[in-house]
């Protein structure tokens, strides 16, 4: 099998190579240049390559360092600035695996192979229908589907998860005793593409800095100022620069460039049961029939390893999709995610953009 194995300095996806060697197999390493030039960017770049290079000639496979920076600026920065600026929550991870890693990746290099290995905790999984779906990794806490919500069947279909039926314990075992030089390198952090670019500097250079008021919910009163609405996310709790707290961002007007925020972990106005869903993608195909709705199903608006439980309704007129959580939810921010799991939270099915209405 001809096999492209995508590959980043990490330990994860030095195991990937080494389980496919043991396998038979003879990848080749392909490492993608995506972060920033300059300025302290692309994620330790330089050792990176070290370790790649020393991974190629170790397991004789054939290296490509390849860059896709400007696809990376003109479809994710692109699209995590202009969600700040309209006082959305982005995942610049989740776009960056939909549209560069598996997307561009695949056009211009994938397409000669028979399958994209990559160090993702996560499987595929034959369903019932025969459908090839995206399904959660052995390691519960460190599986990351919800990274995975954009992809594609086609895409789905081509790759291939090595490490995704192992604890990350056994990976950190293995890399060890097959004497990886990254087999105690510590996990990045983070979005990739600043490297060791603070995020607040970054969304600075391009939207710069208003001050504007931070306004008690409750009271309407003033108790503080903050330098631009689009540092600030829902739910928030820490960088408000507040006492007496704890203080959660509960709303944004971003006409006005004010901050609502809330005092106290277990006030009502924190959460919401109702995620109002923009852009509803499955992945595999919608696994339901339209006079199924509401269907039960697991979901998550934000990677963790917990699960929400709740409904899935459509609209009957419009289309529309909307999830309805069993238990109340903190800090619904539109702009996130929300990633749609079967009820069992074995199989991701897709995602939706949380929207306001």
């Amino acid at each position: 099998m001809n096999i492209a194995a995508l590959v980043s300095g990490g330990v994860d996806s030095a195991v990937v190579v080494h389980r496919l060697k043991e396998r038979g197999e003879d990848p080749t390493l392909f490492y993608i240049r995506i972060g920033m030039e300059g300025d302290g960017g692309d994620c330790s770049f330089e050792e990176d390559i070290e370790i790649v290079t020393w991974l190629a000639h170790k397991y004789g496979c054939r290296f490509e360092e390849v860059s896709l920076h400007k696809e990376y600026w003109e479809h994710v920065i692109e699209y995590t600035i202009d969600s700040v600026k309209r006082g959305l929550t982005p995942n610049p991870d989740m776009m960056c695996n939909k549209l560069i890693k598996f997307g561009f990746f695949e056009k211009y290099w994938g397409k000669d192979f028979d399958k994209i290995a990559t160090g993702h905790y996560a499987n595929t999984t034959i369903g019932p229908d025969n459908r090839i779906y995206l399904s959660t990794a052995a390691d519960k806490q460190k599986d990351q589907t919800y990274f995975l919500g954009q992809i594609n069947a086609l895409q789905v279909s081509k790759l291939l998860f090595p490490i995704g039926d192992l604890q990350k314990s056994e990976v950190r075992q293995i890399a060890i005793e097959a004497k990886l030089p990254n087999a105690r390198r510590r996990d990045s952090q983070g979005i990739c593409f600043l490297g060791k670019i603070n995020y607040n500097d970054f969304i600075k250079r391009y939207l710069g800095e208003k001050k504007g008021p931070i306004i008690e919910l409750e009271t309407g009163r003033k108790i503080g100022e903050h330098n631009g609405f689009w540092f600030h996310t829902i739910g928030q709790r820490k960088g408000l620069g507040l006492s007496g707290g704890p203080w959660y961002v509960t709303g944004k007007n971003t006409d006005e460039n004010i901050i609502y925020v809330s005092n106290g972990y277990e006030i009502e106005k924190q959460y919401g049961r109702v995620l109002p869903l923009d852009g509803m993608h499955f992945i595999s195909g919608t696994p339901w029939n339209e006079h199924d709705y509401p269907v039960e199903v697991a979901f998550k608006n934000r990677h963790t390893p917990e699960f929400c439980l709740g409904t899935l309704s459509r609209h009957e007129l419009t289309g529309a999709y909307s999830l309805h959580s069993e238990s109340p939810i903190q800090g619904i921010a539109p702009g996130q995610f929300a990633v749609i799991y079967d009820r069992e939270q074995r199989l991701c099915l897709g995602s939706g953009v949380i929207t306001t209405e």
